[in-house]
């Protein structure tokens, strides 16, 4: 199992930004909309703590984030030719000058003044199961966190 979890973190270690440039694969959040049905969106990790949390950057006057915050739970998928991991968990909005600064990175000025833009927020997600498929050894399973 520990084998499994540490593949696993760093598969997703590899696809958050963690301060520098992108280079991995693309991931999916997915959110419970304000007529309870599932949504998904295509957003890179700013951060991640192996599997266990992930941050993302987000507009506070965003869907993202106004669903977060009605509806706590969520799911991120990372998927590829090789791997298919499906984290399932807690999300959460958070505001504070700390955490934003901590989540940020260059390629954010696209959409934000800075790490003190008010409209600037972070997505904490913590993650309480994974299921996973490997290709090359068609190992699958799960196990809570």
């Amino acid at each position: 199992m520990e084998k499994i979890l540490e593949r696993i973190a760093g598969i997703v270690e590899k696809n958050a930004i963690q301060g520098g440039e992108f280079t991995g694969q693309i991931c999916v959040l997915s959110l419970i909309d304000e007529d309870g049905f599932p949504t998904a969106a295509v957003l890179t990790p700013s951060r991640a703590n192996g599997c266990r949390v992930l941050t993302f950057a987000t507009l506070l006057d965003g869907n993202a984030a106004k669903r977060a915050a009605a509806c706590g739970r969520a799911s991120v998928c990372f998927a590829s030719a090789a791997h298919c991991i499906n984290l399932v968990g807690e999300i959460e909005v958070l505001t504070s000058a700390e955490a934003r600064r901590e989540t940020w990175y260059d390629a954010l000025s696209h959409h934000h003044s800075g790490a003190d833009d008010p409209n600037y927020g972070v997505l904490k997600f913590t993650t309480k199961r994974c299921k996973y498929f490997f290709t090359d050894d068609a190992s699958e399973g799960g196990f809570n966190i």
